[in-house]
C-alpha cells in the first residue's frame, strides 16, 4: 500500500511541476480540518489528500470553457456534426444488440429507455472507447476549489471524494477522471456517483469505469432520480411555420436552474395547441393535451424541436441544450 502511495505522489508531482501559489498548502490543512470536524475518518481523509498538488491547467480549464448554450446563432449544427457521427451511431447500435439481454432489465426497472442510456453513454466516452480523462480527481478538485470561481461547489465534491473511499466505493487510484473531476464512463461528479452509481452485474460493487452492466445501470437510475417519466419521449424534431409569432409564445418566467439553456425554450404549451399553430412533424405525435416547450438553437428556423418533460431529466444530466439534444437524436438514431 506504501508503494502504491508514493507512485501516485511522485505521478500527481510530476503533473503540476510549477509551484504551489501562495495558501494552496494552508487550505488543503483547512479543508482537512473541516472533513474531519465532520466526521469523516482521517484515513480516508489522508488517502484522498495523498499526493494531490495544485494543477494550474485545471484552472485554465476551467476558466476558458466555451459557453455552447449562449444566444449565438448558427453553433448546433456544426456541435451535431461534430458529436453524431455515422460511425458513434453505428457503435452505439452494435452495444444496443450487444447488450439487449442486460439493457432489457435495467429499463423495466427505471422506465429508461436503452436507446437514451446509451445515448449517454455515447456523448459521455463513446462506450469507453473515448477516454474517461487521466487528470488527479482529488488535485483537480482541490485546485479548482482553492481558485474560488465555484470554490463551494468543488469543496463538496471534494468532500464527496472522501466519503466514497470512506465508504470503499472505490479506491485512490480509481480516482482519475477529467479536469473538472468527472469519473468514469459515466462521467459523473463524486457527489453523483454517491447518489446515482448503481452495481447492475451483481458483484456488490457500482463500477462506472469498467462495468458495462454498471455504467447502464448507474445511468438509468440518475435519470429516474432526474424525473424520467416512464413511457415518455423526450420530444420531436418539428417544422415552424414562417409566420410563427415567436414573441407571442416567449417565456415570461425566469427560469431558476439551468438558467441559460432554459432561456431558450418557449413558454409550455400542448401538443394540440403547437399544432394548433401551424407546427408540423414528420414524427408520430404524442397526445394533444402533452406539455411541450419550443426550442430552435440557432434560433429561429431550423433545426427545431418540441421538447417534452423527459428532456428536463436530460438536461439535469448536463444543462447545456446542445447536449441534451445530441443525446435525444443519437438516442433515436440507435432505437
Amino acid at each position: 500500500m506504501k508503494r502504491v502511495l508514493l507512485l501516485l505522489v511522485l505521478f500527481t508531482g510530476a503533473l503540476s511541476a510549477q509551484p504551489l501559489p501562495a495558501g494552496f498548502d494552508d487550505w488543503l490543512a483547512g479543508f482537512r480540518r473541516d472533513a474531519l470536524a465532520q466526521g469523516l475518518p482521517a484515513t480516508a481523509v489522508d488517502t484522498v489528500l495523498t499526493g494531490v498538488r495544485y494543477q494550474p491547467r485545471v484552472v485554465e480549464l476551467d476558466r476558458s470553457q466555451p459557453d455552447d448554450s449562449a444566444w449565438r446563432p448558427s453553433l448546433f449544427a456544426p456541435y451535431l456534426a461534430r458529436h453524431l457521427d455515422a460511425a458513434r451511431i453505428a457503435r452505439g447500435r452494435a452495444m444496443h444488440d450487444r447488450l439487449a439481454a442486460a439493457l432489457a432489465p435495467i429499463s423495466a426497472r427505471t422506465g429508461v429507455p436503452a436507446g437514451i442510456i446509451l445515448g449517454i453513454w455515447g456523448m459521455e466516452s463513446d462506450f469507453g472507447t473515448g477516454g474517461t480523462g487521466n487528470f488527479d480527481v482529488p488535485s483537480a478538485l482541490a485546485s479548482l476549489a482553492y481558485d474560488g470561481r465555484r470554490g463551494a461547489l468543488f469543496t463538496r465534491e471534494l468532500l464527496a471524494t472522501v466519503r466514497i473511499v470512506a465508504e470503499h466505493r472505490a479506491s485512490r487510484a480509481d480516482l482519475r477522471g477529467s479536469w473538472a473531476g468527472a469519473m468514469g464512463q459515466t462521467q459523473f461528479l463524486p457527489s453523483a456517483f454517491l447518489a446515482h452509481a448503481t452495481d447492475g452485474d451483481g458483484d456488490g460493487r457500482a463500477d462506472i469505469w469498467t462495468s458495462r452492466a454498471d455504467v447502464s445501470a448507474s445511468i438509468a437510475t440518475y435519470l429516474q432520480h432526474a424525473g424520467w417519466v416512464r413511457g415518455q419521449r423526450w420530444g420531436m424534431a418539428v417544422d415552424v411555420p414562417a409566420a410563427l409569432d415567436r414573441d407571442a409564445v416567449r417565456n415570461p418566467v425566469v427560469p431558476t436552474t439551468c438558467i441559460r439553456p432554459m432561456q431558450k425554450h418557449s413558454r409550455r404549451l400542448t401538443v394540440g395547441e403547437w399544432r394548433a399553430l401551424g407546427i408540423t412533424s414528420r414524427a408520430h405525435w404524442p397526445a394533444d393535451v402533452t406539455p411541450a416547450t419550443l426550442i430552435e438553437p440557432d434560433g429561429g428556423g431550423e433545426p427545431a424541436y418540441l421538447t417534452f418533460d423527459n428532456y428536463r431529466a436530460l438536461l439535469d444530466y448536463n444543462c447545456s441544450n446542445f447536449y441534451a439534444l445530441s443525446v435525444a437524436l443519437l438516442a433515436d438514431a440507435i432505437e
